[in-house]
């Protein structure tokens, strides 16, 4: 089988599916000369494959969460099905899965079941231009999945309302490093800018430190990456043949000119004040100005008028602002309208990271276990609190009259059971990922 020519260089794209599975015969010599479904470690340049959000291992450890609230408050709405068309979050995922926009969802219809719903390219009739916008990946070694492109959409979608870590999307593969040894796998990753090394204060971090698994719980949040998402087609426009990350090089750069500490980020009108001040600030770069890692604003998509030569009243910065009581609210009032729902987590005064042996008794206090290995029972006793986040429990969790309990994007091995407690529960729900529980889920 000849995988040597790239499937964005094709007239009319194939799939290009990549599936896990092996040759016989003549094949199990080379696992890539069979006819039949070949190992990821097999794909190449430009092939298409199908990928479940669970097996993606992150390339950064920063989000912008209000970006991603945008989306989680835009999936939850009806408000695309009352005006007759369908719910968002099918265009996002047709377009990401190289289908251009959805053609028809009915009642019914949900993301983790693709015959629910239709797009406008049927798989196997893609083209260079429905194959752009695709999210993309590099095979690392021993076949490992590692998303070099869409961490927000790809979030969004597992935190959405029909999200899980089963659910389908087809990635593009831009490289495949599976032969080299982890040492220069990150190597060769860091060379070539694949990966972002940069925590949500732009300090450096190293590659353990990234999360091992997509889920809103897994990242820390930069506001500055939210605010250059409300920034695009104001203060700049993402280029052709953008690199990755280039929002995050923008907003290294955005931190030196605006502190977003002094600006009420739940309201509506200083936030938008911040986007106002910050694209302005972009657009009035020089285009060779360096803005991040030698990438000049030109490179990095800066627009020639701020806002497109409009003013404030009209534009993508006066849509950008519409309330949410406007028939097609706009994205910072869907963003903050989600961000109003989620619960605010007590303050630490102890945190657990990394790994803990022996059983876990809370008896006053606000406990936090944050991306701990916890191996042994976990007991919180009344008067005092847990939040467990990005965590594993080897054993049950049992919290009595405690003050509050927040479990999220965690691995309990038993059953979860909190009895009369006097504060906010938080088991999943929104800000929150979903955790994998081995028993029952109890709360009375």
């Amino acid at each position: 089988m000849n995988r040597s020519k790239a499937l964005l260089l094709a007239g009319v794209l194939a799939a290009g599916t990549v599936v896990a599975g092996a040759g016989t015969g003549a094949a199990a010599a080379d696992p890539c000369a069979g006819s039949g479904p070949l190992p990821r470690t097999c794909a190449q340049p430009g092939d298409l494959i199908d990928v479940t959000l669970g097996e993606l291992h992150p390339t950064q450890a920063v989000l912008g969460f209000d970006q991603v609230f945008y989306k989680l408050g835009r999936y939850g709405s009806d408000r695309d099905e009352a005006a007759g068309d369908v719910n968002k979050r099918f265009d996002d995922w047709c377009e990401t899965n190289g289908q251009e926009e959805a053609a028809s969802a009915g009642p019914g219809a949900r993301l983790d079941d693709p015959s629910s719903f239709s797009c406008t390219v049927p798989v196997g009739q893609e083209t260079a231009g429905t194959v752009a916008p695709m999210k993309t990946a590099v095979i690392g070694p021993g076949g490992k999945l590692y998303l070099t492109d869409g961490h927000h959409t790809l979030t969004s979608f597992l935190e959405g309302p029909d999200g899980s870590p089963r659910m389908h999307i087809r990635l593009r593969v831009t490289d495949n490093f599976s032969t080299l040894s982890p040492g220069a796998f990150w190597q060769r990753m860091t060379a070539e800018k694949k990966v972002w090394l940069r925590d949500e204060n732009n300090r450096p971090l190293g590659v353990e430190q990234l999360p091992d698994r997509l889920g809103i719980t897994h990242f820390r949040d930069d506001p500055y990456r939210s605010l250059v998402y409300f920034t695009r087609d104001i203060g700049y426009e993402v280029p052709d043949g953008a690199t990755e990350f280039l929002e995050f090089s923008w907003g290294s750069w955005l931190r030196g000119e605006h502190d977003t500490g002094a600006y009420d980020l739940t309201a509506p009108g200083p936030y938008l004040d911040l986007v106002k001040r910050a694209s302005t600030s972009m657009a009035a770069l020089a285009p060779d100005a360096v803005v991040d890692d030698g990438k000049t604003a030109a490179q990095l998509g800066r627009i020639d008028e701020w806002n497109g030569g409009k003013k404030e009243t009209g534009g993508e910065f006066a849509k950008l602002g519409k309330p949410l009581s406007d028939p097609k609210p706009g994205k910072l009032a869907e963003a903050l309208d989600y961000k109003a729902r989620i619960l605010p987590l007590p303050a630490c005064t102890t945190t657990v990271t990394g790994p803990r042996n022996g059983p876990l008794v809370v008896t006053d206090g606000v406990t936090c276990l944050d991306r701990a290995a916890q191996r042994g029972p976990v007991v919180v006793r009344p008067g005092a609190a847990l939040v467990v986040t990005g965590s594993t429990v080897d054993g049950p969790l049992q919290a009595d009259r405690a003050t509050a309990v927040h479990l999220c994007g965690s691995r309990v091995g038993g059953p979860v059971v909190v009895s009369r407690s006097t504060g906010p529960v938080r088991i999943g729900g929104p800000g929150c990922t979903a955790n994998t529980v081995q028993g029952p889920v109890v709360v009375r």
